[in-house]
């Protein structure tokens, strides 16, 4: 299992995930407006990335017109701020796992060194442009939770595969379906189709080897991803990390 999808499920069951709401909100915000800017206009039917970004919300209980305020923003109407980019960040966490982080930032200086200060303060050394993003793959990634299908896993998976799933993968209660990323779209209406209910569909970057480090510096590690993801400008954060089953055990 990705070290990065087994490390968001215990952040899931924690609840540390996005702890307070507005900084939820914020980020979903973002993704919305960042969809626009990159993601090809302000019209989900014609915007995947935005449609995606969209169901999340609404997952989450952002409001329509926070919604529309983000697509609006990303589409320059009423922005009074420096335009937001996508940015990626690399480094390596204790145990030479390697960290991708994806931020939006309207300055790069001041998303860079919270980065830094973050990777440095908590055992980790940040890396130049390039130096670990060939160890991961962007893929598409459908989140389903299994106690919400009438099938098995091993049914769901079948159907997962015959839908162009790439690979499929449970994690706990949740049946992780990874894609090629143009496929995502393609893969999560057949499976809709077949009744299935998706919690979640996204990018993600995928590791393509996984690194398991010794229990002292895998919990370290894991307190590296958890202030990573508390930046305010940090959207997501990957890596090659490998919990194994007994770590798991002891978190919980």
């Amino acid at each position: 299992m990705s070290g990065h999808t087994k490390w968001h499920t215990i952040r899931r069951a924690k609840g540390a995930v996005d702890q307070k709401r507005g900084q939820l909100f914020t980020k979903l915000a973002r993704d919305i407006t960042m969809a626009v800017r990159e993601g090809g206009g302000g019209d989900p039917e014609f915007n995947f990335r935005l449609r995606l970004t969209i169901d999340k919300a609404k997952q989450n209980n952002m409001s329509n017109d926070g919604i529309q305020r983000a697509i609006d923003r990303g589409l320059g109407k009423g922005s009074d701020g420096a335009m937001e980019e996508t940015v990626f960040y690399e480094g390596y966490a204790p145990g030479g796992v390697a960290v991708l982080i994806e931020a939006a930032t309207d300055n790069r200086n001041r998303t860079s060194a919270d980065v830094r200060y973050i990777m440095n303060k908590n055992g980790g050394s940040p890396g130049e442009p390039g130096s670990v993003a060939w160890m991961f793959q962007q893929k598409g990634l459908i989140s389903i939770d299994l106690d919400g299908v009438k099938m098995d896993a091993e049914e769901l998976t079948l159907l997962a595969i015959d839908a162009g799933a790439e690979d499929v993968e449970v994690s706990d209660d949740v049946l992780e379906v990874y894609t090629e990323w143009t496929e995502l779209n393609s893969v999560r209406q057949k499976l809709a189709d077949q009744g299935i209910a998706i919690r979640d569909a996204e990018m993600m970057m995928r590791p393509t080897t996984l690194v398991t480090p010794e229990e002292e510096d895998a919990v370290k590690v894991m307190r590296l991803l958890e202030k990573l993801e508390d930046l305010d400008d940090v959207q997501r954060v990957f890596s090659n990390l490998d919990i194994t089953d007994e770590l798991v055990a002891k978190l919980d």
